[in-house]
């Protein structure tokens, strides 16, 4: 067979052999374009009513009201001014508020890492008879809603001794630490820390006994250094439902000075409701919730993305 028959051969073969990676190509980018429309639609979802807080909270109320029926609702049309926000420090003690919320919700998750971490360490990294029955009674608490024990816990908390500036007092209500001390403690960070401690190898326990370390040195040294994105899950976990507190401090709480930010909503529903100035207010209350978010949502994404498996 001269070369020339070879050489056309080649040619009419090579396409032939090129088609199931041409197919496989074409699969991959159609799967990359659909996964793209689908980020896009949940961007969208999730996205398009924080849009509609911002741009609202520059409206007059009857802007706010004339531009729903179209997408004008999202865009910064119109007559826009800061007044509703000049409006919130006219309104509530906002300073004082935000104060409030950023100190517990800090003192909260500062305190919750501690507490909720060490727990965990005992049960995942300690061996002792009943470890996994009081895991199990721990993780039974979860399916208790807290509506169900907000009366019985405001009884106690109101029967509790508190040391303060005119000695011992009965009773803890209309103070700081009964809005942070009942949420120190909680089964589902616990369970996250559980998770993420038992996947670490053990044999660095026991390499670190050998050169005299104990539990404690362990859990401080070893353990929570490795643990980062474990901390950062259970740091934004604990903050959201502690900046979003509203029952409680409702039930607990009577003193202005006390009352954290999502108590002063119920200022803008008295007398004259004014949305705009209730979208300016639910805007600077929010940015904390996204900045806390921004700085920890790689160690957050890989949490989750690893299950508790630290590789």
């Amino acid at each position: 067979m001269s070369a020339n028959t070879l050489s056309h051969v080649a040619e009419t073969a090579a396409p032939e052999t090129h088609r199931p990676n041409q197919r496989s190509t074409t699969a991959a980018r159609v799967r990359h374009a659909l996964g793209l429309v689908a980020r896009v639609l949940l961007c969208l979802v999730f996205g398009l009513p924080l849009l509609f807080m911002f741009i609202s909270s520059f409206k007059p109320d009857l802007q706010i009201f004339a531009d729903l029926g179209g997408i004008k609702a999202f865009l910064p049309v119109g007559d826009l001014s800061l007044d509703n926000y000049l409006g919130v420090f006219d309104r509530v003690p906002f300073a004082q508020f935000m104060f409030n919320s950023i100190m517990i919700s800090v003192v909260t998750v500062v305190l919750g890492v501690i507490v909720n971490s060490m727990a965990a360490f005992a049960l995942a990294r300690i061996t002792f008879r009943g470890s996994s029955i009081v895991l199990g009674v721990i993780l039974a608490t979860l399916i208790v809603p807290f509506e169900t024990l907000a009366l019985p816990l405001l009884w106690w908390v109101n029967k509790l001794p508190f040391f303060g500036p005119g000695g011992f007092t009965e009773g803890w209500l209309d103070t700081y630490q009964v809005q942070i001390i009942p949420f120190i403690a909680n089964a589902f960070s616990i369970f996250l820390f559980y998770q993420y401690f038992d996947s670490i190898p053990k044999e660095l326990d026991e390499a670190a006994k050998v050169d005299g370390a104990g539990w404690f040195r362990i859990y401080r040294s070893i353990v929570m250094p490795l643990s980062g994105p474990a901390v950062a899950t259970v740091a934004i976990l604990t903050f959201l439902p502690t900046w979003n507190q509203y029952l409680w401090p409702l039930m607990s709480v009577q003193s202005e000075e006390l009352r954290p930010v999502m108590v002063g909503i119920d200022y803008f529903k008295q007398l004259n409701v004014s949305w705009g100035q209730i979208m300016a207010y639910a805007s600077i209350i929010t940015a904390p919730v996204l900045a806390l978010f921004i700085a920890f949502q790689r160690s957050f994404i890989n949490s989750i993305a690893s299950s508790g498996v630290k590789g």
